[in-house]
């Protein structure tokens, strides 16, 4: 009887420190933008933080488009909403938030007119 406790407190406490997959993903959010932002990806992108909104699950990348990017035309010319998506598609790294059926959103803002947003689009299960 006594070893039969031991084994339920002991699943009580291993399943009391399990972390959700909010807290994960927030953590994880929280992580990434300590660590490496901002982080300038190319000539002419930053990405300025990763956040997470528990209500809608969506994992909010923001980015700073700079230099030759920021400016009319640039998002709709290289297509950016199909880059995206397909690059979201391949992406391995975050799979269990898309077996989970996460969003991903991704807000690109002009460094010359932060109040500019160049682009802001969202992807469900749907697009992935």
């Amino acid at each position: 009887m006594i070893k039969l406790g031991a084994i339920v407190v002991l699943a009580i406490l291993v399943s009391a420190c399990h972390e959700s997959l909010e807290d994960r993903c927030e953590r994880e959010a929280k992580e990434y933008t300590a660590k490496r932002c901002p982080e300038k990806l190319d000539k002419n992108i930053r990405i300025d933080s990763l956040t997470f909104d528990r209500a809608t699950h969506t994992l909010h990348y923001h980015y700073t488009l700079m230099d030759f990017a920021d400016q009319d035309g640039v998002m709709e010319e290289v297509d950016a909403v199909n880059l995206l998506k397909a690059e979201l598609k391949k992406s391995t790294t975050v799979n269990t938030y898309k077996e989970n059926k996460y969003q991903f959103r991704y807000t690109y803002h002009s460094e010359k007119n932060p109040h500019k947003i160049w682009l802001d689009v969202t992807f469900t299960d749907k697009d992935y």
